[in-house]
């Protein structure tokens, strides 16, 4: 079993229940899912930078990417219907904590001149949105190896009802808002 949904039934689930008056376990909010997406805007003129940033996502998450396409076309930006334009994972149970914990321990502290995460990338129903600049950030990727600098959204999804209970839930997991 992961180390932090262990962590979550333990101590972080009975004591949202006792923040938030919530009287059965089964109401407490909990991690659904993370969504880690690349939009990779460049891979219209060069494919090998989509190989690449799957490469790299497979790394970091663990799990085999999916390859995102246009949904429509538009001609402003050459673009056509269905062609590739970034690259998406869902992770979920063991390896959603598993990322989340390398996220929050370890990825996020090396990220320069940091000093928490906004607390207003709630989305209205508990889900938070991160978006990184650097791909380079996670310990995974050799620096080396990297041809381009990419950066990548990442979604945790909650069971939360509203974004009080969201941000209960993360801070109890260790997620570094701002003061």
């Amino acid at each position: 079993m992961a180390r932090l949904l262990e962590y979550y039934r333990k101590e972080v689930a009975p004591a949202l229940m006792e923040e938030l008056g919530i009287k059965t376990h089964m109401r407490a909010p909990k991690l659904k899912k993370i969504v880690v997406n690349m939009g990779l805007g460049a891979a219209l003129q060069d494919i090998k930078i989509l190989d690449d940033a799957m490469e790299e996502l497979a790394i970091i998450t663990g799990q085999k990417p999916v390859v995102t396409k246009a949904r429509r076309s538009i001609a402003s930006f050459r673009l056509r219907e269905g062609m590739p334009i970034g690259c998406m994972v869902t992770l979920r149970s063991r390896r959603m904590y598993e990322f989340f914990d390398r996220l929050v321990n370890i990825a996020l502290a090396r990220v320069k001149d940091f000093r928490g995460l906004p607390d207003r990338s709630f989305d209205g129903r508990g889900n938070y949105t991160i978006g990184i600049k650097e791909q380079i950030i996670f310990p995974e990727i050799n620096y080396d190896k990297i041809k381009k600098i990419k950066g990548m959204n990442i979604t945790i999804v909650t069971t939360a009802h509203n974004d009080e209970e969201g941000k209960a839930l993360l801070q109890k997991m260790g997620m570094p808002f701002k003061r």
